[in-house]
């Protein structure tokens, strides 16, 4: 099943400094939902464990996520992929873009998604819903820590 999700929000922090944080691994550990590890395998590929609940379907996704089409400090291409055995599993990517505004930066994402097994029986709707509020609980997550 396919999905797509957009998204933006304002940050109070300069663009370089989100960009930053959104590259630091600890960072994006503390403020990724259910995030059990997360390790930089390079400088521009991570490895993670995520403890998730889409629904009525719990599960650990074990994945891999990588950078490309790096523009510091305006932005990047996410891609990446995970599996959740019984679960199922997901694939896809993300373009993040940061604009400097008044009020410190605005980060706006794109993203699509092709996600299959469990998750996938879920329908559309609820998992669109699902994800919304991960990357919503990501994003105020991310607006804390940077605020500190």
């Amino acid at each position: 099943m396919a999905l797509e999700m957009t998204g933006e929000y304002v940050l109070p922090r300069s663009r370089e400094t989100v960009y930053a944080a959104l590259n630091d691994p600890e960072m994006l550990k503390k403020c990724i939902p259910g995030c059990e590890d997360l390790q930089k395998q390079s400088d521009n590929e991570f490895a993670a464990v995520v403890r998730m609940e889409l629904g009525p379907v719990k599960a650990r996704f074990k994945g891999k996520v990588r950078l490309e089409d790096l523009d510091p400090p305006n932005g990047y291409r996410i891609v990446g992929e995970g599996e959740g055995g019984v679960a199922g599993f997901a694939k896809g990517g993300a373009s993040v873009n940061l604009t400097e505004i008044p009020e410190g930066t605005k980060l706006v994402y794109k993203a699509e998604a092709n996600v299959g097994g469990k998750i996938a029986q879920l329908g559309q709707r609820l998992l669109a819903g699902s994800a919304k509020k991960i990357a919503d609980k990501f994003f105020a997550n991310f607006t804390s820590e940077l605020s500190k």
